[in-house]
């Protein structure tokens, strides 16, 4: 079975809802036409019928031999109104792609959206997504309307997450710094991932995955620039005594308990993560419908690196079924 851990979906209300709310994104259209999100004058979303359009979506799906995806919403997620309209957001987004899994049972499952400005209604939400919506996990942004997420305010939500057992996917939010990166698609393309660099680093120095050992963190985009800096994290360790104020163990202790998805279609960088956390810690992630991403070239990619058989299937599909529970119901 092969399964896509990281693409999304956008129900076309959200969009709707985003433009009638008082936020810090701009609806503008780019040189070829086509509807954008910027943030700070970066372009970090293209707004396409592709987005929502369920049918197209198995097309493409059954082209590639894409069995299940696990939908997601995607940057700029719920976080960025007030605390009602945020938790209104969620229940929109968390009901519509429930919807979607409810009509189509054997192909899709979904990471829940949580309005974390406000962890009371996040802990609310969360317990009706899994309990009632069937979801199988949940989306946490890179920020939370800018604030970090070793924040002393959200450690409700990760003590719940923890006792629950579910499963977190991680997801670049407009990224720090973003009115530097108003040309040539920066934000997207090089501003998520030292996004989710120092989001994921935070956390683990911060001590959060030695508290809540019990959440499973699914990394997006092979794990950002983490493999390759994995030597320069684990210095600091060594280096700083603040990085030693949280962990009792080497950070590799805790990022190697993670999961990676594989979204990078660059055989060397993938052989780097597998060197870095192992082939069994990989999980397939294709991030369509952007225009970044592509579902046949994320299976071609894995399938280019040479592993065996058994290493091969459990990218494409076996982990995400034993760590998302996906085949048990």
């Amino acid at each position: 079975m092969r399964i896509d851990v990281h693409c999304h979906l956008f129900p076309e209300p959200f969009y709707h809802r985003l433009q009638e709310l008082d936020t810090p994104f701009e609806f503008a259209t780019d040189p070829l036409g086509q509807t954008i999100i910027r943030y700070k004058g970066a372009r970090f979303q293209r707004v396409h019928s592709l987005n929502w359009d369920v049918e197209r979506r198995l097309a493409a799906m059954d082209e590639a031999g894409v069995d299940v995806q696990v939908l997601s919403l995607s940057a700029p997620n719920v976080y960025w109104t007030d605390d009602e309209n945020s938790r209104d957001l969620a229940r929109l987004v968390n009901d519509a792609l429930a919807e979607v899994c409810q009509r189509y049972p054997d192909r899709f499952r979904a990471f829940a959206s949580l309005p974390m400005n406000n962890p009371d209604y996040a802990i609310a939400e969360l317990h009706r997504a899994i309990h009632e919506l069937g979801m199988c996990g949940v989306i946490l942004g890179t920020n939370i309307a800018g604030q970090p997420l070793n924040a002393p305010r959200f450690e409700p939500v990760y003590e719940e997450l923890n006792r629950l057992k579910v499963p977190v996917f991680l997801h670049p939010m407009p990224p720090l710094g973003a009115e530097q990166m108003t040309e040539f698609g920066l934000a997207p393309l090089v501003g998520f991932i030292f996004e989710t660099t120092l989001a994921v680093t935070r956390m683990v120095f911060s001590g959060i995955f030695e508290r809540y050992p019990d959440i499973t963190l699914i990394v997006p985009h092979l794990g950002a620039a983490i493999p390759y800096l994995f030597g320069r994290i684990e210095n600091g360790y060594r280096a700083f005594a603040e990085c030693r104020q949280h962990i009792s163990q080497p950070p590799s202790t805790y990022l190697k308990r993670f999961y990676y998805d594989t979204i990078s279609f660059h055989p060397p960088a993938l052989r780097c993560a597998i060197e870095t956390v192992g082939a069994d810690h990989l999980m397939l992630g294709t991030d369509y419908p952007h225009v970044i991403g592509s579902v046949s070239r994320s299976i071609e990619s894995v399938e280019a690196l040479g592993l065996s058989e058994e290493e091969t299937q459990a990218i494409l599909g076996g982990t995400a079924q034993k760590i998302l529970g996906i085949g048990e119901e």
